[in-house]
């Protein structure tokens, strides 16, 4: 074989050793930044709190704690929520504002919220989401701004278990309604409304809840189990109620 030859195919050779290189490059390259753009967005919710969203509710009729509405009211509308749950997001911003505005506000009930912390907790304060978002909501309490800790919670929900309920996150939110910090970092460290949790969680088993939103007028279950239960459903309830 002449020297051209041999030099040639030793030629091709490097090229293709060159091209298969750069494919191992390029493939060890993607793999690297899946797997840096999975681990970005697991740490995001905790690296990026927000830090100006303020949704303070207009206009609540008598707020009293987790009650809202006549403290006589004859008929009491009972609501369990976790707040990592997709469908209490959605009653909360079709359904709940309708009965706050045509059945609270006018006397005709009152309105109570329980937390129900089931989706990664047992109301136990076991340190999930669910669990974190309801003692942040019992704390803002404390201050007397449970109602807008609610409506701020829910307006950054962004999904089960995806961070959105960090304690950088939540302490954020408490920031955002202008709450006392220190206060509210004293309360929220220690879990300190766990056992007040629990209690409106084990309310919630005794009555028949097995999910979330569930609601009650004056102690009757309204709409189907695993549905929510639409505005309809609610005003009709509360008028029966009425007429008794």
């Amino acid at each position: 074989m002449s020297p051209e030859k041999t030099s040639k195919r030793q030629e091709r050779r490097a090229q293709i050793q060159r091209r298969q290189q750069q494919q191992r490059l390029i493939v060890i390259g993607l793999i690297v930044l899946g797997a840096a753009l999975v681990v970005l967005a697991m740490v995001w919710p905790q690296l990026n709190p927000p830090d100006t969203i303020t949704v303070t509710p207009a206009a609540l009729p008598n707020p009293d704690g987790l009650s809202l509405g006549d403290a006589n009211a004859t008929v009491v509308i009972d609501v369990f929520e976790d707040f990592q749950c997709p469908a209490c997001q959605l009653f909360t911003e079709r359904i709940e504002t309708l009965v706050i505005q045509n059945l609270v506000a006018p006397g005709k009930a009152r309105y109570v919220f329980h937390n129900y912390p089931f989706l990664d907790g047992d109301g136990a304060g076991n340190g999930g989401e669910s669990d974190r978002a309801a003692n942040a909501s019992m704390c803002a309490n404390e201050q007397g701004k449970f109602w807008e800790m609610h409506h701020t919670i829910y307006a950054n929900w962004n999904g089960e278990n995806q961070g959105a309920f960090s304690a950088p996150r939540l302490q954020a939110m408490a920031k955002s309604i202008g709450l006392d910090m220190d206060a509210f970092n004293a309360c929220f460290d220690a879990n300190k409304y766990e056992e007040d949790i629990q209690a409106d969680f084990e309310l919630g088993k005794n009555m028949g809840v097995s999910g979330t939103p569930t609601v009650f007028v004056n102690g009757e279950r309204v709409g189907q189990p695993g549905k929510i239960a639409t505005y309809e459903e609610i005003a009709q309830a509360v008028e029966q109620a009425l007429n008794k």
